[in-house]
């Protein structure tokens, strides 16, 4: 009878431990955020991306080759270069299929995010037909990867969730 209680006790203890382990061995969820928001007084669309600063280090490592400390007194100078030039390649705005480049305005820390600030200037949204934008942060990392898109204009909002291999969304003004 002891040892029953003592196979019992130990077999009780291990299911017990076993969703702790559960949660520490699960997949990480891959996210970004953008957000373009119209901005008639400024005839601009306003954008803002927020990735885990952790992704953005390891693909900006693994494609770059530096590292960069981020988000840490140890930050390199050189951050802003390398996250601008990484955003460029990977965030493509288009309209009326015509490629219009941002301009990188900063970034600012969020707990475990960073917030890209970029800005495309003299956009005539009420003369425009199409908006499209493409999105691969992070897929070249992460084949899980996921990046939301919030379009705000006029009052409405359209969202889409781009992934690898379907990367594009398309908003018809």
């Amino acid at each position: 009878m002891y040892n029953l209680k003592k196979v019992l006790l130990r077999y009780s203890f291990i299911l017990l431990l076993l969703p702790l382990f559960a949660f520490t061995l699960m997949h990480k969820f891959y996210v970004s955020v953008t957000n373009i928001q119209y901005s008639e007084e400024d005839n601009s669309l306003q954008i803002t991306s927020r990735i885990f600063i952790d992704d953005l280090e390891n693909v900006l490592e693994d494609r770059y080759g530096v590292i960069m400390d981020l988000a840490t007194e140890k930050e390199s100078d050189e951050a802003n270069f390398y996250i601008e030039k990484y955003m460029r390649s990977k965030l493509v705005l288009k309209a009326d299929g015509k490629e219009r480049a941002f301009v990188f305005l900063g970034k600012k820390y969020d707990n475990d995010l960073i917030i890209c600030y970029m800005e495309i200037e003299d956009i005539d949204l009420p003369n425009l037909k199409t908006i499209e934008v493409e999105n691969d942060i992070l897929t070249d990392m992460f084949e899980e990867q996921q990046n939301i898109v919030h379009f705000r204009f006029n009052g409405k909002k359209k969202s889409f969730v781009l992934v690898k291999g379907n990367n594009k969304g398309m908003l018809n003004l």
